[in-house]
C-alpha cells in the first residue's frame, strides 16, 4: 500500500515536471519571437501573457483545460494534472506538439476525437 502511494506520488511529481518543462518551452518560444520583433510585439506579448494568466472559473487548482480538435465539433475538457502521468495522454501531448507546435494560444488543443480523449481520461 505504501509503495503504491509512493509510486503515485512519484508519477504525479514526474507529470508536474513535464508540465513545467512544457510551459518553459512555450515561454522560451514566445520570448524568442518577441525579441525578433518591435516594441509593439513586446507589448502584444505582455498582453498575451497576462491574458493567459486569467484562468476560467471552471478550471480549478490542479487542473487545466484541453480541447479535442478532431471530429464534427471540438469539445473542451477540464483535466486533472494527474493525467500528465498517463502514457496515452502524454503521447497525445506529443502529437499536439508535432501538429500545432508550441505557439498555441489559450486552451491546449489536442489532435483527437472528443470520444478518444474521454476514453483516455476515464
Amino acid at each position: 500500500m505504501i509503495s503504491m502511494a509512493m509510486r503515485n506520488r512519484e508519477e504525479s511529481v514526474k507529470g508536474l515536471m513535464m508540465l513545467k518543462l512544457f510551459v518553459r518551452k512555450i515561454q522560451r518560444g514566445l520570448m524568442h519571437s518577441a525579441s525578433k520583433g518591435s516594441s509593439l510585439n513586446a507589448n502584444k506579448l505582455k498582453e498575451e501573457i497576462e491574458a493567459a494568466k486569467m484562468v476560467p472559473e471552471d478550471v480549478k487548482q490542479g487542473h487545466f483545460a484541453v480541447i479535442a480538435m478532431k471530429g464534427a465539433e471540438p469539445k473542451r475538457f477540464v483535466v486533472e494534472l494527474d493525467h500528465l502521468t498517463n502514457p496515452a495522454f502524454v503521447k497525445l501531448l506529443e502529437q499536439a506538439e508535432e501538429e500545432y507546435g508550441f505557439q498555441q494560444k489559450g486552451v491546449l488543443a489536442v489532435p483527437c476525437q472528443p470520444e478518444e480523449l474521454q476514453m483516455i481520461l476515464s
